[in-house]
């Protein structure tokens, strides 16, 4: 840390030109990150996508489609509405890559819906969208609405990107005015905010060049940033914050090698504990969790890197000018608030711990009623076409609590033979046997026949015409399609279970399970098959980089039990708020990804004002040796700073809980709410009463004791 201190400040002027051009290139990519993510990010290579890719080049099934939902009201005639359909229909089609899949249904309560196809190039996909919406124009009394899983995943990226701006329209101005209290200066509440520009801005346009080599969600347009802006922030307040207290005893030199040796050593240590938290991330193999935590990755260690050397280096360029047009004069009190409710805390150690936890405890006790979903339309706010479509095509044509499942079965010789359709009808006897099951659509009831009929049919040349439009859509090679419906909805337990049961069912066929249930049964069941990976990770890492960093065995133990209370507490608020529908919107299931993404990203951020505390307390303690004394001193010296860099953190991450899209609010509002909790809570009341309780044993270790034995011999 010496070493790079001395080359940045050097070089200083080198640093910030390497910057400015590292920012231009990477800003220009930056710029085009949302053309490169693609979807959800719900992706996950199992049975599911097997069968959806057999069902796309065995049985022609489209791979992207779209609905077309028409409505008219009660004037609008029969004829009218036909003739309507029939023409926004003959203009569709023309469209290149666009084709009819599903001609106009029956109307029902005054609706009918359309399916598209489309058959063209990933990257032409959004320009066909906007040239279907350009020729769907209502007309009195008749209206058209366009949606599907593609249309959905294109205004998901369009609303990410207006909540993004939004955001930031709402946090940046209000983390300005914090950083002026803080600081009391324009150049000094500045300089973060630069900071945390500079590293979102390359990580951002590093994660472009990422999306082309692997798919990224949509969702990173958010956590990324939010992330980035929070973090940098943050990290440049604290560097900012001692390299003015060194600038008032020392040269600008020497200021700036001590604040690297001591906030910059701080920031290291915590960017780590964050980046540890995302990489966790990573042993659950869904794509949106590949991609946030890419994502945090990449925006943590720019700001990592900018921190230990743009910030060195524009510092020991401003030098004493970073006091410039102060616009606050406060005059320090002798003894300050800070200082009053430190020792306020201390001498009523065991109250205070007692009262703090249990203000824990009491929040956490919602998080047991927990809901967890996977996002789908009504995430999108409500003015957007493509979730009010989708919901009045459910609210009209979809069976409610029933739902459809693909099933591929494959034999060992081909469909036209006799063994083969043999095993498939005694497979259909079989699902049609199962309580759950209320019917099979098959090659079978399409031709109404048995199996001995059927090859019977085939052999004959009259007969052959008649079934083989139905022969050659339902069955390929050895390969067979069924359409096995539920009486049970998609999402519930009973519907996941059949559809993992039956995968794994032994018969005389080859059984693979495709569809929506199956969908959702295996993205929850990698979850829950990873998530004790992903934590044992955080947890066991996270102690190693902290016991290092305090060379204490107690101080790690007692912030990963402290951090795992205090999300605890944050979830179950986060279920009465949204479960219960406490913030004056209709109650909504928690999005599945929202306490992995928490405890992930949380996690390592909160770290940070752990190492930020502890770290001036260990700094005290190898001074005097005195835990009173550096636990007082050390909660007084960083308690504004921290106060103003959980503000900063809280307004950043709780400026995209006004958002429109729900899981972008959720995991915003989650955020805020953790770190609030964390800096309030668990920062200034129950770390310093622990501290104050355990005395010299907060820093006893293995590695301090053999010191000392070297030392005396």
């Amino acid at each position: 840390m010496k070493s790079l201190a001395s080359f940045t400040y050097k070089y200083r002027k080198l640093v910030l030109v390497l910057w400015a051009v590292l920012v231009l290139f990477f800003g220009f990519f930056a710029l085009k990150l949302p053309t490169v993510l693609n979807g959800d990010g719900f992706e996950y290579a199992g049975t599911y996508a097997e069968v959806e890719e057999m069902m796309q080049s065995d049985f022609e099934i489209p791979a992207t489609s779209m609905i077309l939902l028409f409505e008219k009201e009660k004037d609008a005639t029969d004829d009218n509405f036909s003739l309507f359909i029939d023409e926004k229909l003959d203009h569709i089609v023309n469209i290149k890559h666009v084709h009819l899949y599903s001609p106009p249904s029956e109307m029902k309560d005054n609706r009918s819906y359309a399916i598209l196809s489309y058959d063209g190039p990933d990257e032409k996909r959004v320009e066909t969208i906007k040239e279907i919406r350009s020729n769907l124009t209502d007309e009195a009394s008749i209206s058209v609405g366009l949606t599907g899983g593609a249309v959905i995943a294109e205004d998901m990226n369009k609303a990410s990107q207006d909540d993004l701006v939004r955001a930031e329209l709402i946090g940046i101005p209000i983390a300005l005015i914090v950083l002026l209290l803080a600081f009391r200066g324009i150049v000094a509440a500045l300089i973060p905010l630069i900071t945390g520009f500079v590293s979102v801005v390359i990580a951002m346009g590093l994660l472009y060049f990422t999306g082309q080599k692997i798919d990224l969600s949509i969702f990173v347009l958010n956590t990324a940033p939010m992330i980035g802006l929070a973090l940098g922030i943050d990290f440049a307040l604290l560097f900012v914050n001692r390299f003015r207290e060194e600038l008032d005893q020392q040269a600008v030199k020497d200021a700036t090698v001590k604040t690297v040796l001591t906030s910059g050593r701080a920031i290291v240590f915590s960017g780590f504990c964050v980046l540890l938290g995302l990489v966790a991330m990573l042993f659950i193999q869904v794509g949106i969790f590949q991609s946030v935590a890419l994502g945090g990755v990449a925006v943590v260690f720019t700001s990592v890197l900018a921190a230990v050397t743009f910030l060195p280096a524009l510092l020991s360029v401003l030098g004493p000018h970073i006091n410039k047009w102060t616009i606050l004069k406060i005059k320090e009190k002798r003894i300050s608030g800070w200082h009053r409710f430190a020792a306020f805390v201390m001498k009523r150690p065991v109250i205070m711990a007692i009262v703090a936890t249990g203000l824990l405890i009491i929040g956490a006790l919602p998080v047991g009623n927990m809901k967890l979903t996977i996002p789908e339309a009504d995430a999108l706010p409500t003015s957007y076409e493509s979730r009010t479509t989708f919901e009045k095509y459910e609210e009209t044509f979809a069976d409610k609590g029933a739902t459809t499942v693909p099933l591929i079965a494959k034999a060992t010789e081909e469909m036209t033979e006799t063994a083969s359709l043999e095993k498939l009808e005694d497979l259909i006897a079989a699902l049609k046997d199962d309580p759950l099951v209320t019917k099979v659509d098959s090659v079978l009831s399409a031709t109404n026949m048995t199996a001995d009929e059927l090859v019977f049919a085939l052999e004959i040349p009259e007969m052959r015409a008649q079934v083989e439009p139905a022969f050659d859509q339902l069955t390929n090679g050895e390969r067979a399609l069924l359409q096995v419906q539920l009486q049970a909805d998609g999402s519930s337990e009973k519907a996941k279970n059949w559809v993992s049961d039956w995968n794994d069912k032994q018969h005389d066929l080859d059984i693979k399970v495709g569809g929506f249930s199956k969908f959702q049964q295996e993205i929850f069941d990698e979850i829950y098959d990873k998530i004790g990976y992903s934590l044992a990770f955080i947890l066991i890492s996270t102690y190693i980089v902290l016991f290092f960093a305090f060379k204490s065995v107690l101080i790690p133990l007692k912030a990963i039990i402290m951090n795992v209370i205090s999300l605890s507490c944050t979830f179950g608020i986060i279920v009465w708020l949204f479960q219960g529908g406490h913030l004056g919107s209709a109650p909504s299931d928690i999005a599945l990804m929202i306490p992995i993404f928490a405890f992930s990203i949380v996690f390592g951020l909160s770290m940070d004002y752990e190492v930020f505390l502890i770290s001036r307390m260990y700094e005290i303690y190898q001074e005097t040796g005195d835990n009173d004394r550096s636990t007082l001193e050390g909660l007084i010296s960083t308690s504004k700073i921290i106060t103003s860099a959980a503000a900063i953190m809280i307004v950043i991450t709780g400026a995209f809980a006004f958002t429109g899209i729900v899981p972008v609010q959720q995991m915003g509002a989650t955020v805020a709410l953790a770190i609030f909790i964390d800096a309030t809570i668990v920062r200034m009341i129950l770390v310093p009463s622990l501290m104050k309780l355990m005395g010299d044993l907060n820093w006893w270790s293995p590695l301090h004791k053999k010191r000392k034995v070297i030392a005396r011999n």
